[in-house]
């Protein structure tokens, strides 16, 4: 077992946590259905970041200014909120017929975006937005991707497959573009949705249907779970003074109509033994 503690509550009374990125001693995460963005800092002192009546935000991350972007996934927008002014950043609506979800963002303020629920023949795709806004599709017959991760110097992406059922890792070309795909990791009868990474290469991945957490070394092996309360597991990431500390979102469930009206979201917190590596 890498975890040397037991999960505790960091915060609550959200409707769905999604999208966590630790910065600046800060947890940033999009509450999804709660149509806004938020901090959290170790305490459990909470703070709305940015509000978005009418949008559901998703997948964050940051440019080299530390300017936000935050993916907007019924409009396939990709946002850009500087601390005052929200923009648009990129409009994704002719590359994604079914919206986008997560994102992850690299050190060059490249961003890869994710379809989502992605009827887009025939399995979904990746795009990759460069700084100057610019769009185009790098990777396509992705099984819902969701979560991504980049490894330390930014030679590899991985993505999590949620219907494909694995993890999946591409080479980062220097103009961007992703190449030799190849399985990470299965992940038999789990469908992995939000993931971090940690300093010896294993994943972290929320299993939403699966009610719980997994850190899966390369090649597939398990090594740890953890469940809360048979909670769905959403979304995790990596972060802390020394990024030993894992962030957990976890939901009831994850239909928006029976999300209506409530707000049963929570972050729980736990010590690893293994800290956290790359991008987020």
């Amino acid at each position: 077992m890498s975890a040397s503690q037991q999960p505790q509550l960091l915060t609550d009374d959200l409707v769905f946590g999604e999208g966590p990125r630790w910065r600046d001693g800060l947890l940033w995460f999009s509450d999804m259905h709660g149509e806004s963005v938020w901090t959290v800092d170790l305490s459990g002192n909470r703070t709305k970041a940015v509000d978005l009546p009418g949008r559901r935000p998703s997948g964050l991350g940051f440019l080299p200014n530390g300017d936000l972007l935050i993916v907007s996934m019924l409009e396939a927008e990709v946002l850009r909120w500087d601390g005052a002014d929200l923009t648009t950043y990129a409009d994704l609506a002719s590359l994604f017929v079914d919206g986008c979800n997560d994102m992850v963002v690299d050190q060059h303020g490249r961003a890869y975006v994710g379809s989502f629920p992605s009827v887009t023949p025939p399995g979904g795709r990746l795009v990759a937005v460069d700084p100057d806004g610019s769009a185009r599709i790098v990777a396509e017959d992705v099984v819902i991707p969701n979560g991504s991760v980049i490894t330390p110097g930014g030679a590899t992406l991985i993505v999590a497959e949620s219907l494909g059922r694995r993890l999946t890792a591409f080479d980062i070309e220097p103009n961007g573009d992703l190449s030799n795909r190849r399985v990470y990791a299965d992940c038999p009868n789990r469908g992995p949705d939000g993931i971090c990474l940690d300093e010896e290469g294993a994943v972290w991945a929320a299993m939403p249907l699966a009610r719980e957490f997994q850190r899966i070394m390369p090649g597939g092996e398990v090594v740890d779970s953890v469940s809360i309360d048979r909670r769905m597991g959403i979304a995790c990431t990596l972060g802390g003074v020394d990024r030993k500390t894992l962030f957990l979102l976890t939901a009831l469930d994850h239909d928006p109509v029976a999300l209506t009206g409530t707000r049963e979201g929570q972050i729980h917190t736990m010590t690893v033994a293994v800290p956290g590596a790359g991008i987020p």
